[in-house]
């Protein structure tokens, strides 16, 4: 199941000439079609869309009723300098239009990117446990619409900040749609849904004076969740590095939820829904996701379309944890209903079931991205809901919040949401109603319209809710299989590698410290301690608590599926590179190394103290990208220093490239050195070129390999491809936290 797909015939088709419908006929709806594509090489567009795109190439300017428009630099008045005229029709769409074009953002989930591309199953096996055609057919590509999101900020708020991402899929199936409404963090806050207003108000900007932006550090959330335990698993995964990805391409996906899937013949099976990126999954450290929101706030965004544009596709593996319904209880320390659980890998493996495949930019990000609607009830036959009281919630909360920020129910017809599978039903007028409905009967039964649209029934692909017996006493209770808020927390704590788990103390420092509230530092310290006496310790003595003793014996639990370790990825495809040059550069060095890079997927940028052309040690000009202060480290992967006597003396007086490299350095990203190019580096007080190395070779003499991530070729060496080879592993391992950076000022 973990091979290539079988090359496959995909199913797309193009917009077909529309013709009137014939009388009494139910309505339909366009319909697309065109040559089947080559898996391996083409990049259809989504069919449902190609209707409805709108080309202004060759194109005379008109209102929108068509009209002629003769000039929009001046408005209709009464004489040169007199009033407008009211009968300025142009003026008054014109102005109209832009004073409505925006619609109410998102609640949460409102800064985000988009992105269009296609899921494809590895085989069969999945049709044992769900009727869900496009899981179980590897002859079938299904489109799909993918966005990625933060979740606190507004619009205008920064990608890079600590939060949860969103990661929602829209399956355009033969079956109708499929919205896989997921996170990157497979639990979440709150059990049950009715605690939703409370945790987001508590998270966003406090309501008196609307700060802080995007940021949970503040008194209301630490308040909220200080005295909300069930938020605890959550919590220490918001304070890892999982909460800072490097990119959407190297982020995890979850369905948060407990699901169902349905065979055909109605045998169900629990399943866990997970994501994986293929690259491997990344993250940022925290003083560069700071830098990074000054630097380049659409830093997220930007990677998504730039990746996609260059043709370095995002890739993410499907997988399912199968549950046996008659296994439901068989868990010892977590009820399948509970969205603050997971269920260990090593206790459930991940099925790997197909290879989703982002290939194409949106053309619009409002038509697209800002005006897609996820909705967690969009399901399709083969896949059904539990009793999950978050997910029962969010049945309801989804479509709600569509009907107010989309203007009314005929959302689903906007181009980005409509469905590939026909759609025929009574549903009518309404704000915003594309279809012209024809014929005399909008209800059912009728007669007068030949009784169509008919009901499917189940044995014509009709969706068939699972029969559940249902019985209960009515109340406001939670199942006592709930109760549990620490152990899985203490879970993660103990499956964090040394570096992961300073972060976590660093990130818990860092919230804490923000809050003014010294009530609130001693009761999370008092929480934290329930998860691991030794991570209270560490974090009391950050924020001015004094240390608890121990709460109880630490379990020594652990599932190492649980650190990003486990998922290095492999290759470098789509890692930014920078490398420093001056004039006076050993040009020959540089363009092997760069070439090298270039040739296994890496984007290489060569930078300089100005930009345009730099002059090389044989005389030639030696074009570069940018320059040096108009980026900055913490937008690369990895930096290499070009040698060159001439050109590293230019690099060591520019305070820019000094600090650069420091910054890089400390931040533990892979370090290339070149030469000469050891002496910047000296400049940086790094500590691997201090007065000698660690295995006591002097600081003078020229080193050649690699060393905590910091690769070195000595002054005349010819062994480029050794180097790059050594960098690639470098760049491939993506941080070295190893290395000793509490004295490097950066």
């Amino acid at each position: 199941m973990t091979g290539k797909p079988k090359k496959a015939v995909a199913t797309d088709k193009a917009p077909a000439k529309k013709t009137a419908p014939a009388k009494k006929a139910a309505v339909k709806e366009p319909v697309a079609a065109v040559e089947p594509p080559s898996v391996e090489t083409d990049n259809p567009k989504d069919v449902q869309l190609d209707a409805y795109r709108v080309g202004s190439a060759d194109a005379v300017m008109t209102t929108d009723q068509g009209i002629g428009v003769e000039d929009t630099d001046n408005a209709l008045r009464a004489g040169p300098r007199g009033p407008n005229l009211l009968e300025d029709f142009h003026l008054r769409e014109k102005i109209t239009r832009f004073d409505h074009e925006r619609i109410p953002e998102r609640v949460v989930h409102a800064r985000g990117s988009g992105a269009h591309g296609y899921f494809q199953p590895y085989g069969d096996e999945m049709s044992r446990y769900t009727a869900a055609a496009f899981l179980t057919d590897p002859a079938v590509r299904t489109p799909v619409f993918v966005r990625f999101s933060t979740v606190q900020g507004s619009r205008g708020s920064t990608d890079t900040a600590r939060d949860v991402r969103g990661f929602a899929v829209k399956f355009y199936t033969e079956q109708g749609n499929f919205d896989l409404v997921g996170n990157n963090m497979p639990v979440f806050f709150i059990q049950d849904g009715i605690k939703f207003p409370d945790i987001i108000h508590a998270v966003k900007p406090e309501p008196h004076n609307e700060i802080p932006q995007a940021a949970s550090a503040h008194d209301t959330f630490w308040d909220f969740v200080s005295l909300q335990p069930e938020t605890m698993h959550h919590l220490i995964w918001v304070m890892s590095d999982r909460a800072l990805p490097r990119s959407y391409r190297t982020m995890q996906g979850f369905g948060v939820h407990t699901f169902r899937f349905v065979a055909a013949d109605g045998t169900a099976t629990f399943v866990k829904f997970h994501w994986k990126p293929l690259a491997g999954v990344h993250s940022l450290v925290w003083d560069e996701a700071q830098k990074i929101s000054g630097k380049d706030p659409d830093f997220h965004r930007r990677d998504l379309w730039e990746s996609i544009e260059s043709g370095a596709f995002p890739e993410y593996e499907l997988g399912v944890q199968l549950i046996a319904e008659a296994d439901e209880f068989a868990f010892d320390d977590l009820d399948l209903l509970d969205p603050t659980k997971l269920v260990p890998e090593e206790v459930v493996p991940v099925v790997p079931v197909g290879k989703l495949t982002l290939n194409r930019n949106p053309d619009n990000f409002f038509a697209e991205t800002e005006q897609v609607a996820f909705l967690v009830s969009n399901v399709v036959p083969g896949i059904d809901f539990t009793n999950d009281p978050l997910l029962q919630a969010r049945l309801f909360s989804y479509l709600d919040t569509q009907l107010t920020r989309l203007g009314g129910p005929n959302f689903a017809q906007l181009p980005i949401n409509r469905p590939v599978a026909p759609v025929h039903n009574h549903q009518q007028d309404g704000f915003h109603q594309h279809g012209i409905r024809v014929g005399q009967a909008n209800y059912h039964p009728n007669s007068l319209g030949g009784g169509f649209p008919a009901v499917a029934g189940a044995g014509g692909g009709a969706f068939v809710h699972r029969p559940d017996q249902v019985d209960g006493v009515k109340a406001r209770k939670r199942a006592e299989t709930f109760a549990d808020h620490y152990g899985q927390a203490t879970l993660f704590w103990n499956s964090m590698s040394a570096w992961e788990k300073e972060h976590i103390v660093a990130a818990y420092r860092f919230e804490l410290g923000k809050v003014t509230a010294m009530h609130i530092r001693t009761l999370m310290v008092d929480h934290l301690n329930r998860i691991d006496h030794t991570l209270a310790v560490s974090v009391a003595a950050g924020i001015g608590v004094a240390a608890p003793k121990a709460a109880k014996p630490a379990h020594a639990r652990l599932s190492p599926a649980l650190s990003q370790l486990s998922q290095p990825g492999a290759g470098i495809v789509g890692r930014k590179v920078a490398i420093l040059v001056a004039p006076g550069v050993d040009a020959g060095a540089v363009i092997g190394v760069r070439d090298a890079l270039t040739a296994q997927g890496a984007v290489v940028e060569l930078l300089a103290p100005v930009d345009g052309a730099v002059e090389a040690a044989d005389g030639k000009a030696l074009p570069v990208d940018r320059a040096m202060n108009t980026v900055a480290s913490v937008l690369y992967d990895a930096v290499v220093v070009g040698g060159g006597g001439e050109a590293v003396d230019v690099l060591v007086a520019d305070g820019v490239a000094v600090h650069f490299v420091a910054e890089a350095y400390k931040h533990a990203k892979p370090l290339g050195v070149l030469g000469a190019g050891e002496r910047l580096a000296q400049a940086a007080r790094l500590p691997v070129f201090g007065e000698s190395d660690r295995q006591g070779a002097p600081a003078s003499k020229p080193i050649a390999g690699a060393l905590d991530g910091v690769v070195f070729l000595a002054e005349g060496a010819k062994k480029v491809n050794a180097f790059v080879g050594d960098l690639v592993v470098a760049i491939e391992a993506h941080r070295h936290y190893d290395r000793p950076v509490d004295g490097i000022a950066a």
